[in-house]
């Protein structure tokens, strides 16, 4: 192995740690470094142990094995890693307490730093967050990047286990530890510990694999419960086991004995975190069943006369059906059946007997939840903000608890949110089980309408203003697997109709590649047509966020769209879309090929505890504290701090600041001018647009589309082709989800 030593001077390219530079010699360079971001080597003095390869694009270099940097190197980290020390305040701390006792004050004293001038409480904290990051790191580092772990995933790990007193020996003892990590699995996780000299066959091994694998079968596919033999299979294609069902069955029943994974007599299997959900919501919404609290008025109809509702005949069911005081109820309705007026009567006739500040209404989202309270009057809030408010305490504070949009709700969530619910509290859940169901396992509003758990109002007419609105009856034909009038002229839709002319002519006469080329020919025609509607709403929508109408800008415009890939997908749409509402040079933090702008329209992809602020505190420059910010929430950058590396984020749903560093920038999030469908999942806009093509024809059902057209307010608009658009319409979705519940009901 030879030796190389120069200075950096430039950076030709850099990808997950993988660098190419060029030293001041003018020789290049090649390898990984995970210690720091590698804009931090330019300029050092480094020595490389390695050898001589060619490059097919950069010629010559030295492809490195191990880099070393010539400097004292903890003045170099210091300087250039640990944020809060200057090259000043570096040379003279290392000179007042030596190497050695200055990286003991770090590690185990360092509030004694506040002894110096300049040191402040917030450099001081910016100064341990920073170096404890880097201790971790570099410690870990040491010991996985053999094991073949990339610098970003060595950073995904350290960060997962920044609170775990000696992570390295932990993943010693067992490296499939690492599955419990929100985006490494089994797979991954598992070509780690054979590298580590973990055997094939150890109980170990299959424990982990069938674990992760029969969690992930059920998050994938929204089943609570999986058969053995889907279980068994999976497992052979993953560890390339075959005939191995003894070893299987062996290590099932040690997880059977302890409990960890449960067995129905139809061997049906279910992950324990599922089965005690479902389980629990299941006696939990019997025991709410048998609840009365007796009457609350004798007179409904001087109720309603005084309150002025004028409820049709499936409304006043539900309200009739609250008054007789029982404490479970499932109002179910479609699209403009009225869900939200029902749900506003039923609230006002239990504030008779419930003050008001006993009264909160819940969702999912930001956007369902704000709707929610701005139609009923009573305060509301998230499900995920009610569970953080509330995580100290047994119980929530409320008598009446209304639940809305309940289909996107999966047994785990359902599950946590109803323990915090008073036993003799009135739980109202309101939902449309026609929309796709949760994300997640479990299908929770369509078991308590299937095996009739609790009080039910099943919603069907729908109310419509006048003949020209037709959202609500288009959608329910789709529902329905009819195809509606959907080339009429209507105010709150209208279809652009992008077809390729004889397509099924065509389809059976030419090639695949000229097939594809027409393809993609009509899909660039129906890009230009969303451009179009673009273009139209865009002065609108910039004045809104001149007026910092953030929340009426965030839900004021949104394309969606079944599928992430292709000329129609998620992705290129936002890079499409972006240049319209926010064009600007000024790009930062790139992302698979997608840079982030000030005032971007941005969405969180993943649950995360993240530095986070009230409005007031960001400010007042007040500490930030660690809230959890949850996957698809949208909001607006509106602060990029280029010398910090650090993006900041509005969300005026949760009237939340969070701060994400370089990294969390390209793992958190995306930018949201165009979502998927199962995105959108209880959102509401005032305008929406779909495109519409048999390249997405997979995801094409009733429900996708239902779901899609029902979360346009005041205009959907869907351009593409028409014959894909009825044969959407036609498709209808059979899927079904096997579920604890069901099995618990046998």
């Amino acid at each position: 192995m030879a030796t190389l030593i120069g200075q950096i001077d430039k950076i030709l390219f850099e990808d997950d740690g993988f660098f190419i530079a060029v030293l001041k010699t003018k020789e290049k360079i090649s390898g990984t470094y995970y210690e720091s971001d590698v804009k931090h080597l330019k300029g050092a003095a480094i020595t490389l142990e390695g050898e001589y390869v060619e490059h097919p694009k950069y010629g010559k270099n030295f492809k490195f094995e191990s880099l070393h940097v010539n400097q004292n190197e903890l003045f170099f980290f210091l300087n250039r890693v640990i944020k809060g020390f200057s090259k000043k305040l570096s040379a003279e701390m290392i000179e007042k307490y030596t190497e050695a006792g200055l990286v003991h004050i770090l590690d185990n004293d360092i509030d004694k730093l506040l002894e110096n001038k300049g040191i402040k409480a917030k450099r001081l904290k910016s100064i341990q967050e920073s170096w404890k990051q880097f201790r971790s790191l570099r410690s870990l580092g040491e010991f996985l990047i053999p094991f073949g772990v990339t610098p970003t995933l060595l950073s995904t790990i350290a960060n997962a286990f920044k609170e775990i007193k000696e992570p390295k020996k932990k993943i010693e003892e067992n490296p499939y530890i690492l599955t419990s990590i929100n985006g490494i699995g089994f797979k991954r996780a598992d070509e780690i510990a054979l590298k580590m000299g973990v055997d094939l066959h150890s109980q170990k091994r299959i424990s982990a694999a069938m674990d992760s694998i029969l969690n992930q079968i059920c998050d994938q596919e929204g089943n609570s419960a999986v058969m053995k033999e889907n279980l068994f299979g999976k497992m052979d294609e993953v560890l390339e086991f075959y005939g191995e069902d003894e070893l299987y069955e062996k290590v099932l029943l040690q997880r059977l004995n302890e409990h960890s994974i449960k067995e129905f007599p139809s061997h049906l299997l279910a992950p324990e975190r599922l089965y005690e959900a479902e389980a629990f919501l299941y006696e939990n919404f019997k025991k709410r069943a048998k609840n009365t609290q007796g009457l609350i008025t004798k007179d409904i109809d001087a109720f309603l006369k005084k309150s002025e509702f004028n409820l049709a005949k499936g409304q006043r069911k539900a309200l009739e059906v609250i008054n007789t005081g029982v404490t479970l109820l499932s109002l179910v309705g479609y699209a403009g059946t009225g869900k939200s007026t029902t749900s506003k009567a039923i609230l006002n006739l239990l504030n008779r007997r419930y003050h008001e500040r006993e009264i909160i209404t819940c969702a999912l989202s930001g956007i369902a939840s704000q709707r929610i309270g701005e139609r009923s009057g009573y305060n509301s809030g998230t499900i995920q903000s009610l569970l953080v408010k509330y995580e100290e305490r047994d119980k929530m504070p409320y008598k009446v608890v209304l639940i809305d949009e309940a289909s996107m709700i999966n047994s785990t969530l359902f599950a946590r949110l109803i323990a915090k619910i008073e036993t003799q509290a009135v739980v109202v859940i309101v939902g449309d089980d026609a929309q796709l169901p949760p994300i997640g396992a479990g299908n929770v509003l369509c078991d308590i309408l299937s095996l009739n758990l609790g009080e039910i109002v099943k919603l069907t007419k729908i109310f419509r203003q006048n003949e020209n609105q037709a959202i609500a009856v288009i959608a329910n034909e789709i529902r329905e697997g009819r195809v509606p009038k959907y080339k009429q002229s209507y105010e709150d839709f209208k279809f652009i109709d992008v077809s390729i002319d004889n397509y099924y002519a065509l389809k059976n006469s030419l090639s695949q590649k000229e097939l594809s080329e027409l393809r993609e020919h009509n899909s660039q025609a129906i890009l230009s047509k969303i451009a179009s509607q673009t273009l139209q709403i865009i002065p609108q929508a910039r004045e809104l966020l001149k007026e910092k109408n953030i929340r009426e800008y965030l839900s004021f415009f949104q394309v969606i769209t079944p599928m992430r890939g292709g000329s129609l997908g998620v992705d290129n749409l936002n890079k499409i879309l972006q240049e319209y509402f926010n064009p600007s040079n000024n790009t930062f933090f790139e992302r698979n090929g997608v840079g982030f702008r000030l005032w971007d329209k941005v969405v969180h992809i993943k649950n995360d505890n993240m530095p986070s602020y009230t409005m007031e505190g960001f400010k007042a420059d007040e500490e930030a504290s660690e809230r959890r910010i949850f996957n698809g929430m949208i909001g607006l950058v509106f602060k990029i701090d280029s010398d910090e590396q650090q993006m900041y984020l509005f969300y005026p749903n949760e009237e939340l600041v969070v701060r994400y560093e370089k990294e969390q920038v390209k793992t958190h999030l995306m930018l949201s001018y165009a979502l998927t469908i199962h995105k959108v999942q209880g959102m509401e806009y005032e305008s929406i647009v779909i495109p519409m093509s048999f390249s997405h024809y997979i995801m094409h059902n009733t429900k996708l589309l239902y779901t899609a057209v029902t979360r346009a307010k005041k205009m959907c608009c869907i351009v593409g082709e028409a014959a894909a658009f009825e044969s959407a319409c036609k498709k209808l979705d059979a899927t079904t989800r096997v579920t604890v519940m069901q099995e618990l009901q046998k």
